[in-house]
């Protein structure tokens, strides 16, 4: 079966919860619904990475996150950081997290790499162009399914020459991270094609911009509700399984696991057995 990550954003500026979970309680709280909603990881952050987020100091982003990550890791919980900071990084391991999900993939912090290597965690390597604060500025591509296997081949490579194993990585193609409209559509049809690198894929479309586009249609004024992006992410979600993601990083996990299980009970067991999707 899939693997679903749910969302625990510690942040007061996240794109579509910014401010919910802020408060640690209530975010450990959140996590932990999460999970009794079918999350076999809670992806914890601190920094928001929506279009023209700036950058938080990496000691704001510990205070936020630490201690969610150690109270959800104490509750059983396997817990994924979410930063592109590798002091923050190693803090959240200490605490109890077993992944590391950088969406630079190791590009905003050249320590990034070396500091997982140092660690037991697995890493996510998200395909990245630059920092939220100008994330389309380098939306060109000749190809992009062509240039986003380049790009995370060439972070899987650096993640290898760091130390840190084939079997420890997992690559993010970055739905809505550098690339607009049409662009992320192109670059889920070629998740089959990721998958095909060897690592285990983890795809993201959750509550993004570009589902809201594509729901709004024509009419680019009307309002797209949390509930039809859940709904759109939830079937973006199985079509990524299908085409052969171990996971998927959602909001609102009930949606997607009621998708995913769907989906599996109508393909059978065996459909969902690739390696891509063990752990």
């Amino acid at each position: 079966m899939t693997v679903v990550m749910g969302v625990v954003n510690v942040t007061p500026d996240s794109f579509s919860d910014g401010g919910r979970y802020a408060d640690a309680d209530a975010a450990v709280a959140h996590g932990l619904r999460l999970r009794d909603q079918g999350a076999d990881i809670l992806d914890v952050g601190g920094e928001s990475t929506r279009p023209g987020a700036e950058r938080v100091d990496p000691a704001v982003e510990q205070l936020r996150v630490v201690p969610v990550v150690r109270a959800l890791a104490d509750a059983g919980a396997v817990v994924s950081i979410d930063t592109m900071n590798a002091v923050t990084a190693l803090a959240a391991v200490e605490a109890g997290a077993r992944l590391v999900n950088d969406v630079s993939g190791g590009l905003a912090d050249p320590g990034m790499l070396e500091a997982v290597a140092e660690t037991d965690a697995e890493v996510v390597l998200g395909h990245w162009r630059g920092p939220s604060s100008d994330m389309y500025a380098q939306a060109e591509y000749s190809d992009v399914v062509a240039d986003v296997l380049a790009e995370l081949s060439a972070r899987v490579e650096a993640a290898a020459g760091a130390g840190i194993a084939p079997s420890r990585v997992i690559v993010d193609p970055g739905i809505g991270f550098g690339k607009r409209g049409t662009q992320n559509w192109a670059a889920l049809r070629g998740t089959t094609r990721l998958a095909g690198l060897g690592p285990r894929v983890l795809v993201g479309t959750s509550r993004k911009r570009f589902l809201a586009e594509t729901l709004a249609g024509a009419d680019a004024r009307e309002d797209i509700g949390e509930a039809r992006r859940d709904l759109a992410t939830a079937v973006t979600s199985v079509l990524a399984a299908q085409a052969g993601a171990w996971g998927v990083r959602v909001h609102d996990v009930a949606s997607t696991v009621d998708a995913l299980r769907i989906a599996h009970a109508w393909e059978g067991e065996s459909r969902w057995a690739s390696p891509t999707r063990s752990r």
